[in-house]
This record gives structure tokens, C-alpha cells and sequence, in this order.
């Protein structure tokens, strides 16, 4: 992973309302979640949420789907996943200060 990309993802997933979007979806699973009900769950105006998934998808946390009118969003874990490995082996070995 890059060292961007890992800031990017920790940017992103620092806002407490990402977070707590990607753990819905996440529960969630494959089935995901429509974008209504996602802002049912989480009140917040459609606009704002629409900023916020955004955001998501541009670093590659989610995918969305088009049924209709409806829009179904997804979790994607793996980039998660390898901030999780990132942070654990090259960003705390030694002599690994890159910027």
C-alpha cells in the first residue's frame, strides 16, 4: 500500500459519520444497503449523505449499485484490511519515516 493511499483511507474513515457508515455496511454484507435506508438509520439530509458516500467510493470503500431507482451501496473491506497490515509491519518498522 501506498503511503498516500493509507492517508487517504485513515482521512476518510476519521470522519465519526464514514465510520459509522462503513460499519453499517459492513454488517450489512454482501445484501448491502439502499441509500434510504441508510439515511433513515442515520438522519442526516440526503445531500450530506451523498457527500459522504462520495467520498467513500473515491478511496474505495464502497460500491454502489443502480436497481431501479434504487441506489444499493456495499462495504469493501479489503482496503481496510491492508491499512490494517500497513500500519501493523512497514509504517511502525524501523527506519520507515517516509513522507
Amino acid at each position: 500500500m501506498e503511503f498516500e493511499t493509507a492517508a487517504s483511507i485513515m482521512t476518510c474513515l476519521g470522519s465519526p459519520m464514514r465510520l459509522r457508515l462503513f460499519h453499517m455496511l459492513s454488517k450489512a454484507g454482501e445484501e448491502g444497503m439502499a441509500v434510504g435506508d441508510l439515511q433513515a438509520a442515520v438522519a442526516i439530509p440526503g445531500p450530506t449523505l451523498s457527500h459522504h458516500l462520495a467520498k467513500m467510493a473515491a478511496v474505495g470503500l464502497l460500491t454502489q449499485e443502480r436497481r431501479g431507482t434504487t441506489l444499493i451501496c456495499r462495504a469493501v473491506p479489503h482496503p481496510v484490511m491492508a491499512l490494517g497490515s500497513y500500519l501493523s509491519t512497514e509504517a511502525t518498522a524501523p527506519g520507515s519515516s517516509r513522507r
